[in-house]
């Protein structure tokens, strides 16, 4: 471009390239200088950097709108949007910047994109056609004889005002944020005022920005840009690879995978990411494929101004994929480093093949993604690589994992989990005696299905030793300090731990339910209502959590609050799992009684825990000991609790009670 400062940038999703090329010709037809790039894939960093540049100088930013950008949650065309957005907290709110066009039927307030581009009246210019009298209008705006606040619209009478009238949606997150100032303050997390986490529901969630340390970063899920888009599990896998290198900086706050990939298909700009995450920089990327040829970008961003500290492009064959990400994810952890003055350290090359890593990075999108079927899936493709390489102790140690899951979860009975799960990590053990991930396994094991406290414990100890800041380390160090917790009813250690989770996770759901129900054992309500209210925020459907939430409630004696939160959970074992117990304390013996029988006719096989906690409460004594007898034999993993559960305090001075806390392997003290 020979004068960037005149120039219209225009950017759209491939689909829509027909309708970008009209707009494009009738805009030069007119004399308006255009940057319009129709390749598909260009080698080099100089490409995206150029990109990025031409954002930078171009006079407007034309963002082509239809329903091909709002169906794709991912694509080029969104990163430079979001460059655009970032740009315009720059741009004086009197100069024209954004100039969307909608070239089909797609509305204005639903569509998926930044909120500065429904802050500007749309252009709609249907199937790209273009009159003489939009290129005139962009010729006038280049050259400052029309404000941004007096648009011309070439398709209908003229706008009165630039502006949008404020959208619904916004309102209500206005409202929100105005009733959630009133939520009293989390009197458990006192000890991280240098780190405030805010009320739960809060419009935002963020640290202040004077206690943001510099050297902190968040790596975001790589976007997946392949024409086929049939790479987002090694863009995935790559993304997740980066963060467990940089955690192994001992000087470097790096946020834990799932915060990160919260942002994932999610159009936000990198200060308001930042903040939510408690962050200095950002790291984000992208994966392209055209053929055999694989294009990687990264790029480390301040998330204060938005400068680009560092970026690379790789180029590379598919052909050597292993190695290419083995390569990249070194490369972009050292060099990340060296810019926040961190010294790096080396990442030891594996020696498995390309075609089984590339099964596993696939298992483990099934596996962290938890939909339906998902962990049978992972499950599959796991066998498919112990196929292909019977001494990938890896492999095994994931199939292991898998099965430990499906029985915690109740979707496979215990003996059935156990057998698969042991069977999985002998040979995983055989193979590589020192494998973190195996001995955390291990200790899950002992944990949910032999109920042997100790051996767990060792084996989280030993996870820990052997990789201390590796990706299973934070979880080895919870479940370890929880089993202590089992034994000698100390929460405050695991209190501790969970609250200082949160720092390194604060867009994990399931962080906020341990959180949330450490609180409630250790009497601190009013700090375990509102963490379940961030994680009901954070995870409207998450399982259990209105049924947790419930028996809150409940100890806070809402007993109207605490039904209607048990009626809301949508997990049938959760919600009878509290019910009983709610509607006795209300006084409804009846309903009580048909929610009791509900629970033990259904689920007899595997809710056994849960019908002895209802009978404790309801002060049933012989019928609670009957059922808890009944989960010892069937080895329901929760009973590790039965010293700090309140409802079965009532039991405590009973011969039986230490009678059972004896075959449990747990301390009478």
């Amino acid at each position: 471009m020979t004068e960037p400062s005149k120039a219209v940038f225009l950017s759209y999703a491939s689909q829509d390239a027909v309708a970008a090329l009209r707009i494009c010709e009738a805009l030069r037809s007119a004399g308006v200088e255009v940057w319009f790039d129709q390749s598909e894939l260009r080698g080099g960093d100089a490409w995206d950097q150029r990109i990025r540049r031409q954002i930078r100088d171009c006079a407007l930013f034309i963002p082509i709108i239809s329903e091909h950008t709002q169906a794709r949650a991912e694509g080029y065309f969104r990163l430079e949007w979001d460059l655009a957005d970032q740009r315009t907290h720059m741009v004086s709110r009197n100069k024209a910047f954004i100039v969307p066009v909608c070239i089909d039927s797609t509305p204005d307030l639903e569509a998926d994109v930044p909120e500065t581009f429904l802050k500007v009246q749309w252009t709609r210019l249907p199937g790209g056609q273009t009159p003489a009298s939009f290129s005139g209008r962009v010729a006038a705006l280049i050259a400052g004889t029309t404000t941004a606040t007096q648009p011309q619209s070439p398709t209908g009478p003229p706008a009165a005002v630039l502006q949008k009238p404020p959208s619904y949606r916004w309102i209500a997150v206005a409202v929100l944020g105005a009733m959630v100032a009133c939520v009293v303050a989390w009197q458990g997390w006192r000890a991280l005022q240098k780190r405030a986490i805010p009320a739960p529901g809060s419009a935002r969630s963020e640290m202040p920005a004077s206690s943001v340390p510099d050297k902190s970063i968040a790596v975001l899920p790589f976007v997946d840009m392949s024409e086929k888009h049939d790479q987002e599990y090694f863009s995935d896998g790559l993304s997740e690879e980066l963060i467990d290198h940089l955690s192994h900086n001992p000087n470097l706050k790096v946020i834990a995978r799932t915060s990160s990939f919260a942002f994932k298909g999610k159009n936000e700009d990198m200060r308001t990411i930042a903040t939510k995450l408690g962050v200095a920089n950002l790291l984000e990327g992208s994966v392209r494929k055209a053929g055999t040829e694989l294009r990687i970008t990264a790029q480390l961003i301040r998330a204060t101004d938005g400068v680009h500290l560092w970026s690379q492009t790789y180029e590379r064959k598919l052909t050597d994929i292993f190695k290419v990400q083995d390569e990249i994810s070194t490369t972009v952890a050292k060099e990340l480093n060296v810019a926040l003055g961190e010294a790096s350290r080396p990442v030891a090359v594996g020696t498995i093949s390309i075609a089984a890593y590339n099964l596993i990075l696939q298992g483990n999108y099934f596996y962290y993604r938890s939909s339906k079927g998902d962990t049978e899936k992972a499950i599959t493709l796991y066998r498919q690589v112990t196929a292909m390489e019977p001494g990938n102790a890896l492999a095994w140690a994931r199939i292991a994992e898998a099965y430990v899951e499906l029985g915690r979860e109740r979707q496979l009975s215990y003996e059935r989990a156990r057998s698969q799960a042991q069977a999985a990590l002998q040979r995983a053990l055989a193979v590589d005696p020192d494998l973190p991930r195996a001995h955390y396994v291990l200790g899950n094991m002992h944990r949910v299905f032999d109920l042997d406290w100790d051996a767990a414990a060792s084996e989280y100890e030993r996870a820990v030793a052997l990789d201390a800041r590796g990706d299973v380390a934070t979880d080895a160090r919870i479940n370890r300090t929880t089993i202590e917790a089992y034994k000698y009813g100390r929460v405050d250690a695991v209190l501790r731990l969970a609250t200082q989770d949160i720092v390194r996770n604060p867009l994990d759901a399931a962080r906020f339910y341990l959180l949330a129900r450490v609180q409630y054992v250790a009497g601190h309500l009013d700090d375990s209502a509102a963490a379940f209210r961030k994680l009901l925020e954070l995870n409207p459907s998450y399982v259990g959590a209105q049924a947790n939430y419930a028996v809150t409630l409940l100890a806070m004696g809402k007993q109207a609050e605490a039904l209607v939160a048990a009626e809301r959970e949508s997990d049938e074992l959760w919600k009878l799992t509290t019910l009983p117990c709610i509607y006795w304390t209300m006084g409804r013996r009846g309903e009580s009684d048909a929610a009791m029988r509900r629970l033990e006719d259904r689920f007899a096989d595997n809710g056994a825990y849960e019908a002895a906690l209802n009978h404790a409460c309801r002060g049933e004594v012989d019928l609670a000991f009957k059922w808890l007898e009944r989960a010892y034999l069937q080895r329901e993993g929760n009973l590790g609790t039965i010293k700090n559960n309140p409802w079965l305090r009532s039991l405590h001075g009973d011969p039986r009670f230490k009678a059972l806390l004896r075959k449990l392997k747990l301390p009478e003290t």
